[in-house]
């Protein structure tokens, strides 16, 4: 798996970072999930460069990122994405976003239509309703805990994300992934990410009301849909009638189903019959 070229550019009045696959295709800008990082790509970068050119930003507030101590929203994301657009001299890219990234990939769609070149929703973007969040956030909730913790050591921050039913089968990229959010506190280490910026943006995300978006995207759009749950079937990020609402509502949508995969696994897991469907998607 090759590695990336690291770089920060410009964000909205802050530094955000980015991990650069070189490739000779389409700019994709990617867009990771609410406690990830740019190294949730990894996987997928891998498997599209260098056909293409996959540049995943470490939101604000993750990673490598510059951490303010608010403005945690998709307005704020989008403003950044704006500015690395214009910094890295791209007057169109493809937005592939995961989770928390597909929201804010849908929103740009559909603010900056002349920026974007497709859409990519990895299993996010639906309307879900505040019973179906409750779901989503309590099955998420191993990854919510990790945060603001203090670890011995690096090893004992790994061993129990191992530990977690959700993320298996284990990996040198998903070992990698959760090694780039550690830090170096007092009395060992702990992962990056302030639990109270991620409050804020679940808070925001909540509100969000993705369906008033939806006529508005020009592009085609790509949606990835996990066909397993976390915990059970009661927390797909995309359940059936709400898949079914985005590709009858967003006017050139089409869905693709990743078979045997739930939320994390969409993005960490090897899975050639994904990477075909994006690959087309591309270049057809």
């Amino acid at each position: 798996m090759s590695e990336p070229i690291m770089k920060k550019v410009k964000g909205d009045g802050l530094q955000i970072n980015l991990a650069i696959w070189e490739g000779s295709g389409k700019p994709i800008i990617s867009v990771h999930g609410i406690t990830a990082n740019c190294r949730s790509w990894d996987v997928l970068a891998s498997a599209l460069s260098p056909r293409h050119r996959l540049i995943a930003m470490d939101l604000r507030g993750r990673g490598l990122s510059d951490k303010p101590q608010s403005g945690y929203s998709l307005e704020h994301h989008m403003r950044d994405i704006v500015c690395l657009m214009d910094e890295l001299g791209l007057e169109q890219a493809v937005l592939m976003g995961h989770s928390l990234g597909a929201f804010i990939s849908l929103a740009f769609g559909a603010r900056y239509p002349d920026r974007v070149d497709r859409l990519i929703l990895v299993d996010g973007a639906g309307k879900l309703s505040q019973e179906q969040f409750d779901h989503v956030f309590a099955a998420i909730k191993p990854a919510l805990d990790r945060l603001g913790k203090v670890f011995p050591s690096a090893d004992d921050y790994i061993n129990l994300m191992k530990s977690s039913p959700f993320i298996h089968p284990w990996s040198p990229a998903i070992e990698g992934y959760y090694l780039y959010e550690l830090e170096n506190v007092e009395g060992g280490v702990r992962c990056n990410i302030n639990p109270a910026h991620i409050q804020e943006e679940s808070g925001n995300v909540r509100k969000f009301e993705p369906d008033m978006f939806y006529s508005k995207v020009l592009s085609d759009v790509l949606i990835l849909k996990a066909t397993e749950g976390l915990a059970s079937q009661d927390d797909l990020l995309l359940p059936e009638a709400v898949v079914d609402r985005m590709v009858n509502e967003i006017p050139h949508a089409k869905r693709f189903d990743v078979e045997g995969v739930n939320h994390y696994g969409v993005v960490f897991q090897p899975h050639p019959k994904r990477d075909r469907a994006i690959l087309d998607f591309l270049e057809g």
